[in-house]
């Protein structure tokens, strides 16, 4: 199972979930040390800002930074639950789990996977930066950023809840 929370639920999901790998991706600042219940080795620390484009003193996500996560989530033995924070737990995260959807799935269309995540996170509005890269290193061919572009924004909120998506969705 993926996990999605903004990062003050990340405590919480760890001792309720007890996931073996998390991925943090907050900006510079504001990036956290491993958290207690979590091997360090597990938890990828990814420092970028909730940019979609270069402006000045902030880190948008790059493509190095999503062939990380990429790595990450292909890497995880899937046998414990994966957690994604972010700031809010609306966009940097949900584009994450979508990506990490993306790559466990091979073949499974991509508008599905999207969708499963705005269903089960209705406030979910993937970073599109984050997304296009993905497209390009999963070979997607557009297919993932049409997929997000498609879903429009989500429920307006300032901060996400926690929310679950299956490994393996069913498909049709």
């Amino acid at each position: 199972m993926i996990y999605v929370s903004p990062l003050s639920a990340v405590a919480d999901a760890i001792r309720d979930l007890k996931p073996s790998h998390l991925v943090s991706l907050l900006d510079p600042e504001t990036m956290i040390d491993t958290p207690q219940g979590i091997v360090p080795a597990q938890h990828l620390r990814l420092s970028v800002n909730d940019i979609a484009e270069e402006i000045d003193d902030l880190v948008p996500p790059g493509i190095e930074h999503v062939a990380s996560l990429i790595d990450f989530i292909r890497n995880w033995d899937q046998e414990s639950p994966l957690l994604v924070h972010c700031w809010a737990g609306i966009s940097r995260s949900t584009a994450a789990a979508f990506i990490a959807l993306c790559a466990l799935n091979e073949g499974h269309p991509e508008d599905e996977l999207a969708k499963l995540v705005r269903m089960r996170g209705a406030h979910a509005h993937p970073n599109r930066l984050m997304v296009r890269h993905a497209d390009s290193l999963l070979k997607r061919g557009g297919r993932m950023s049409a997929a997000v572009d498609a879903l429009g924004p989500g429920r307006a909120c300032w901060e996400g809840e926690l929310f679950s998506l299956p490994l393996r969705p069913r498909q049709g």
